[in-house]
């Protein structure tokens, strides 16, 4: 338990951070779910594509994940749209 205020404030911060980033993270896990599912069609993938990569972009931006994460996330979804019929 914080025994000063400062730590009773940064850890009323950090619980508020904490699900700020995992609302946002689990958001854009589940945009690329929808991408990478088996039964996506190629238009959609297309028109969704741009806007799940900047989601990628916004969390890399605010250290909500890592820079190589991100471009791996991409790259990964790139592929999946090229490999589609």
């Amino acid at each position: 338990m914080a025994n000063h205020k400062a730590t009773r404030k940064a850890t009323r911060k950090n619980s508020k951070r904490r699900d700020h980033n995992r609302y946002y993270g689990k958001t854009t896990r589940n945009a690329m779910r929808k991408i990478m599912h088996v039964d996506a069609k190629k238009e959609e993938v297309t028109e969704q594509l741009p806007k799940v990569v900047a989601m990628v972009d916004k969390l890399a931006k605010k250290n909500i994940i890592h820079k190589n994460k991100a471009n791996r996330l991409k790259s990964q979804l790139a592929k999946r749209l090229n490999v589609m019929n």
